[in-house]
């Protein structure tokens, strides 16, 4: 079985791909489950020599995955270049944060007896990753389990396996057979994933698919990330490239970032000039350009209904620069919506588009509550020459990640995770490996009878 593969700069069909099906799904995870006795029980080191040239491949290879990805997601080159680079970045950091890793106290903490912590591998992960970034949101999730020991199967989304098939195949070679699988498909696909013999679901998604995951997983580990609506609160003494860095990071990947910037959140007595200038900075920002379409028609669809839905009383739209033959993709538009009431679609659910909306607020306080009012807890910036004023309202915002005078700034060794509904655990730095590994305490009684 087969599914067509649709180029989202076009609208028209690019290929095909294989659409998984129990036998497949089954197949792949008990390859990963032989591949796991062999794969588990090198040493950190040995580990970390494979994983490095793993990412010495996709860096050899970086013109070939930079194609993959802007096929399925119509980037522009500049981010799938930036993209794959962070990759092999990724898995040179775990292949090193794997034989540093701090553990508990160990030694004669009982009389008579020595006590220490053994990490074990969780075993065979299945890692459900969405289309917004395949490769890269792979990588976050692949990295960290491989270095700590664990196999792994992987599902791509639907419109977007390229990346992923050709890793699986560079992996198959520097790894080893079975150590990282790949399964295209469909939604059914990633069911079968989460329902079959792996110990571990690890899944980047929507809330409503995330809960099913969690569902169908049982009492087995789930390590979730769902989704943001990122605020960003700017103060009327925010510096001068305030709106223009927003719109730079609201429409990176079309906006298509669970932790881009969404919801502007302004005082009154600035709320007018945010408003304009965001405007101003946004209709610079040009489709096809500056940044790609949105991936697929269901989420150009989706986007277009709740602009649509939208009670915005005042509002500011940028352009299109497709190319020849590009007409029928599905580019949008930077745009922004003010005036906004507080319980806007455009404000209260996940847009995933080049979409900023602004609101007002009296005081920081009320701000703050505009900022933490909604459900999903990702990210978050605070915009303010005042930097003890923006470290206190950092610490106050209630996202797994918050930053001030600046948004998207984002690197291996920093944890990224989400709260509320935006999921649990986490993504990157040393802590992700949590996430893949279950501690063991051993405890010998060495003293006299």
């Amino acid at each position: 079985m087969k599914t067509t593969l649709t180029d989202p700069r076009t609208g028209l069909a690019r290929g095909t791909a294989p659409v998984s099906r129990e036998r497949e799904v089954a197949g792949a995870v008990a390859a990963a489950r032989a591949a796991l006795p062999g794969w588990s029980a090198l040493t950190p080191r040995e580990r970390a020599v494979r994983l490095g040239l793993l990412a010495a491949t996709v860096e050899a290879e970086a013109a070939e995955y930079a194609a993959c990805e802007r096929a399925g997601t119509g980037k522009p080159e500049p981010e799938t270049a930036g993209e794959v680079a962070q990759v092999a970045d990724l898995f040179r950091f775990y292949a090193t944060a794997a034989r540093t890793r701090t553990v508990p106290a160990s030694g004669a903490l009982v009389a008579g007896h020595e006590s220490w912590v053994r990490w074990e591998p969780v075993g065979v992960v299945g890692v459900v990753v969405p289309w917004n970034y395949p490769l890269m949101m792979a990588a976050w999730r692949c990295a960290p389990a491989l270095a700590a020991g664990n196999t792994v199967v992987v599902k791509p989304a639907e419109t977007t396996p390229d990346s992923l098939v050709l890793l699986a195949s560079h992996a198959a070679a520097v790894l080893g057979e079975g150590v990282l699988q790949v399964v295209p498909g469909d939604r059914a696909t990633g069911r079968l994933l989460v329902e079959s013999a792996v110990d571990m679901v690890a899944f980047t998604g929507s809330p409503e698919a995330g809960r099913d995951v969690a569902a169908r997983a049982g009492t087995r580990r789930v390590s979730l990330e769902l989704g943001g609506n990122a605020p960003a609160i700017v103060l009327p003494d925010a510096p001068p490239q305030t709106c223009a860095a927003l719109a730079e990071a609201a429409t990176y990947n079309a906006g298509q970032s669970c932790a881009a910037p969404a919801r502007v959140i302004a005082l009154a007595e600035n709320y007018d000039r945010v408003v304009a200038l965001l405007g101003a900075a946004m209709t610079e920002r040009v489709a096809g350009r500056d940044f790609g379409p949105l991936n697929n028609a269901d989420q150009a669809a989706r986007y277009d209904r709740i602009v649509a839905a939208s009670q915005a009383g005042h509002s500011a739209t940028g352009t299109v620069e497709a190319a020849a033959g590009e007409e029928k993709g599905y580019w949008r538009p930077a745009r922004v919506l003010a005036d906004l009431p507080p319980a806007d679609p455009a404000v209260t659910e996940e847009v995933f588009g080049p979409l900023l909306t602004v609101e007002r607020a009296a005081t920081v306080e009320e701000a703050l509550a505009l900022a933490n009012s909604v459900p999903q807890a990702l990210a978050s910036s605070v915009w303010t020459t005042d930097l003890e004023r923006g470290i206190d309202l950092a610490s106050r915002l209630d996202a797994g990640e918050a930053w001030v005078n600046c948004h998207l700034v984002q690197t291996a060794e920093l944890p990224h995770g989400g709260r509320g509904s935006s999921g649990h655990g986490t993504d990157l730095s040393v802590l992700a490996l949590d996430e893949y590994q279950r501690p063991k305490t051993v405890t010998v009684r060495v003293g006299r009878p």
